[in-house]
């Protein structure tokens, strides 16, 4: 039986091999070889592996056999260059030309981000400070990079615009300032869902807390500004601190009272892992 999770992604790899758009060659789709071949993946940079079931699900979009579960060993965890990865069973030929680029870039790309993000990660661990993403996602890839963040050990902040209210400056303008927009937000009967308040002054926050908010998002706030801002912090309040944040500037931000700091970098900004599918001829 297919695995759940697996199954659950087969719709999107449909999509995505679409773009490879094989009807337009019938000729060259009917011609390839389909004598059995072994993988082999060779990991060519330092990296945590992640995606693994995107190259499965690949694969089994195209028809191939479902013997990939041997994988789940490896997700998430940190490899060293030179690591090979062989793969149990065979896979015909035909199948694995055609599903390998795919693949592979999807191992790739969630590779780098979970590579990236643990970095980030490493940096706030001792103080106990939580790494998010943003919605700063690649459209149509938000599921694998969101994924991906959690494979490096970062919180996803929300999958997408309703799992939590969050009042933006746009907000503010358009709907009456910050207290009309929480007004907003608390009128639209969704009795689970959070409120985050994106907050750009101390004299904002002042507001926010008195409207009894108690999720807010120092945006651009300097150091000292955030150490001025905790201070004003109650009971039962959480403080995420966004804005221009990266790997070289966030130490600066690894302060008391701070649970979080979310950054868009950690998906758009990671730098790219090397990853190789190679084939053996049996």
């Amino acid at each position: 039986m297919l695995e759940m999770s697996i199954k659950s992604l087969l719709p999107q790899i449909q999509n995505w091999l679409e773009e490879d758009d094989l009807t337009r060659n019938y000729h060259y789709v009917r011609s390839l070889p389909t004598h059995a071949v072994k993988l082999q993946l060779k990991v060519k940079s330092p990296l945590i592996l992640a995606g693994t079931d995107y190259l499965a699900a690949t694969f089994i979009a195209l028809g191939g056999e479902n013997q990939f579960s041997f994988l789940k060993e490896f997700e998430g965890k940190k490899l060293e260059t030179g690591t090979i990865i062989d793969f149990p069973k065979t896979m015909p030929f035909n199948l694995a030309v055609t599903g390998e680029r795919l693949g592979l870039n999807l191992l790739q790309h969630a590779s780098s981000i979970a590579t990236w993000t643990e970095k980030h990660v490493a940096l706030a661990k001792n103080k106990n400070i939580k790494i998010l993403d943003t919605r700063k996602t690649t459209p149509g890839l938000r599921t694998l990079e969101k994924y991906a963040v959690r494979m490096g050990g970062g919180f996803n902040h929300r999958l997408g615009q309703t799992d939590t209210w969050m009042i933006k400056d746009n907000h503010k303008t358009s709907l009456g300032g910050l207290a009309g927009a929480w007004n907003f937000f608390q009128d639209q009967g969704a009795f689970y869902n959070n409120t985050v308040v994106e907050i750009h002054s101390l004299e904002e926050l002042k507001e926010a807390i008195k409207l009894g908010c108690t999720n807010v998002m120092l945006d651009n706030f300097s150091p000292s500004e955030v150490n001025e801002a905790v201070k004003l912090k109650k009971t039962g309040m959480t403080f995420e601190v966004s804005g221009g944040l990266n790997l070289s500037s966030m130490s600066e931000y690894l302060l008391d009272g701070v649970d979080a700091l979310s950054m868009g970098s950690i998906t758009y900004s990671a730098p790219r892992v090397d990853l190789s599918l190679k084939f053996q001829t049996i």
